[in-house]
């Protein structure tokens, strides 16, 4: 009889820990935060890898650190980071946590700590180039973590933020039916993982790169609900940042005509709580031709372009004129 009533007390807890959302285990500080040739060492002790790219041939006129997009990592950048090292700035793209090549991969870690990572990475970037302007550089969810990032007027070295399609599909702009459904999730199998068969998207025109993440074991196929909640979460404090954007750090955000992936009533109405500000503080630019992951786009060079104008005069018209749609 005593082994029937363990064996059901353990099922029990088994079934209680099953409907328990999940989060990552952060570490107390143990050591100093450094940029190594590899990887970002963070304060606790993990090293979440990362990649650079340096200019070549030319002075370095800045330094830019660059977030990826949900289920995403660093190779993200690796089309841009070459572009805009070209264009003579450095760039350095690390995993977040969760994603790549990280400890603890598919568990959410919370957007706290992804603010606290952000902003290290921003002082170490300012330690590596003294002298240059700190940026900050977003696609998707790394921008919807720039956004948190700034609203809370953390301390960081930053001269400038560019975002590039930023997640803002919060709560602010859930349907309700997607709401439920979320709650229902968290409460039953929070810990279950989700790949969206029978859901087409077109996130980019450049099927190669498409084909490429597909295939790489490293971009993350199936979502943990509890971490998809925490990414509805991250997405609700970016949306709401966007009102409270000011004139430092200076900004520039970019949306595609061809976005496919959050939805129109999300972007509009985020563009809408966008203060109005001279174009040398904060500009939208709109691209015709854009995708959601537009910085991989085919003909993304004219972002970088766009990208690089901007850091050396904020005040200019972009070279592709983006800025200038009355839309």
């Amino acid at each position: 009889m005593q082994l029937g009533r363990l064996v059901a007390l353990l099922a029990i807890s088994l079934l209680v820990s099953a409907c328990t959302p999940q989060w990552q285990v952060i570490g107390p500080p143990v050591d100093t935060p450094a940029f190594t040739d590899k990887a970002f060492h963070t304060a606790d002790g993990v090293d979440l890898p990362m990649r650079t790219w340096l200019p070549w041939d030319r002075p370095t006129e800045a330094s830019i650190v660059a977030l990826h997009g949900f289920n995403d990592y660093n190779r993200a950048f690796d089309a841009p980071g070459k572009g805009l090292a070209r264009r003579g700035f450095a760039v350095y793209a690390f995993d977040q946590r969760g994603f790549g090549d990280t400890p603890q991969r598919g568990l959410w870690a919370g957007s706290d700590q992804m603010i606290k990572d952000l902003a290290t990475a921003a002082h170490l970037a300012k330690a590596a180039h003294p002298e240059k302007p700190v940026y900050l550089l977003g696609e998707s969810m790394g921008a919807a973590v720039i956004l948190a990032a700034v609203a809370q007027h953390t301390e960081m070295p930053v001269d400038g933020i560019i975002l590039a399609a930023p997640a803002i599909w919060g709560w602010q702009t859930q349907s309700s039916l997607n709401r439920t459904i979320f709650d229902f999730a968290m409460a039953t199998i929070p810990r279950a993982a989700v790949r969206p068969n029978g859901v087409y998207r077109e996130p980019s025109n450049n099927y190669q790169m498409l084909r490429q993440m597909g295939r790489d074991p490293k971009v993350i196929k199936a979502t943990r609900v509890d971490t998809a909640f925490g990414l509805v979460e991250l997405m609700t404090l970016a949306f709401d940042a966007g009102a409270k954007l000011g004139p430092a750090p200076r900004w520039l955000i970019m949306f595609g005509d061809r976005e496919d992936i959050l939805t129109t009533e999300s972007v509009g109405r985020f563009l809408a709580t966008l203060p109005k500000l001279p174009p040398e503080e904060g500009r939208l630019a709109l691209y015709p031709q854009g995708y959601h992951m537009m910085l991989r786009d085919l003909g993304a060079h004219a972002l970088y372009d766009d990208i690089a104008a901007w850091i050396r005069d904020p005040a200019a018209a972009l070279p592709s004129g983006a800025d200038s749609r009355p839309d």
